[in-house]
């Protein structure tokens, strides 16, 4: 049985702005995969709900059985988890997918974090606003890392 635990995070530059999402992905305490992407022109939630869905697609791949995600947005928490309801037409056929996406697995879980609990992905979401941006720190965004190729 595979279990993975993921931490998300989205961030964009101006709301909407550049946006960027990054992931880590770890089995047994070691991270295993490190993504930070950048997704265009969006808002901070549809880049928050953009990690998650990519997150979850690479735990498809990875052929996870079980996936704790967690994410430091408050808002995307509550909505999976049916606590709020989903009113930005923009959002629903991301919680929709989100949604169909975690039925992929045997169980899915999906924690809201403080910030601090989630400076990786955060750092991660950063790097890859900072490659639309066109600033020089920007070496490497897009791309996963190293760790992600085992």
């Amino acid at each position: 049985m595979k279990k993975l635990e993921i931490f998300t995070d989205g961030a964009c530059s101006g709301n909407p702005g550049p946006a960027g999402i990054g992931i880590v992905i770890m089995q047994d305490g070691k991270v295993i995969r490190e993504i930070s992407k950048p997704i265009g022109q969006a808002t901070n939630n549809i880049a928050e709900y953009t990690a998650l869905i990519y997150a979850l697609q690479e735990a498809l791949i990875l052929k996870a059985d079980e996936v704790l995600a967690r994410t430091d947005s408050e808002l995307m928490h509550r909505q999976v988890a049916g606590r709020y309801a989903v009113k930005h037409e923009g959002l629903k056929p991301l919680f929709e997918q989100v949604k169909h996406l975690s039925t992929g697995f045997r169980h899915f879980k999906l924690e809201h974090v403080r910030r601090e609990k989630n400076k990786e992905a955060d750092k991660l979401s950063r790097q890859a606003i900072a490659g639309q941006d066109g600033r020089p720190d920007a070496a490497g965004v897009g791309e996963e890392s190293p760790s992600s190729k085992g």
